[in-house]
């Protein structure tokens, strides 16, 4: 999977072959093939686990910040999302521009349904109490860090636009966050 996304960056999605990617690992095309059936199922896979990765990360600082003020779980939250999606900002890219090629919709769903089953877990334990259902939180939250990770994986230069998209996410949850609670 490595390979296939230093291929992907190194010559784009439309030039991406089952035997650049084995030539890249140092494989068989066969023995690729023996892991993956085609191509498509070699990218399923790729952004799969790029996806699960980001989902890890956010359920495990959910469970590191369970009982600690809101805002403080907001920060954590923000910063272990956006350090896990941007960890490698050109994998990241790549995936995003071939995710509706391999149904990344259905990957990126199975895994937000569980990213906001934490969020919801976490929210519920915050010491100001929650007026708001903390499912809702949760979506509204989740769908606020997609949109800035989905803004900085489109631009021309996300490296350049994290910090300052970084602060205005935490602005944003922090008001948000506020209205939330009694």
């Amino acid at each position: 999977m490595q390979a296939t996304i230093q291929v992907l960056v190194a010559v784009g999605k439309e030039r991406l072959t089952t035997t650049r990617v084995a030539h890249r690992a140092g494989v068989s095309v066969g023995t690729l093939y023996q892991y993956f059936p085609n191509k498509s199922a070699l990218l399923q896979a790729t952004l799969r686990r790029h996806i699960q990765g980001v989902q890890t990360a956010v359920e495990h600082v959910c469970r590191l910040e369970r009982s600690r003020p809101l805002p403080d779980m907001t920060t954590a939250l923000v910063d272990a999302y956006l350090g896990a999606k941007m960890r490698n900002v050109k994998e990241s890219a790549v995936l995003y521009s071939v995710s509706s090629d391999v149904d990344g919709m259905a990957i990126a769903q199975a895994a937000g349904k569980r990213v906001r089953h934490a969020l919801a877990e976490m929210f519920a334990t915050a010491p100001e109490g929650l007026t708001k259902e903390p499912e809702l939180v949760a979506s509204v939250v989740s769908a606020a860090l997609n949109g800035i990770s989905r803004r900085l994986l489109e631009s021309k230069s996300p490296e350049r636009h994290l910090p300052v998209l970084r602060e205005e996410l935490l602005t944003l949850l922090h008001a948000y966050l506020r209205t939330c609670v009694g």
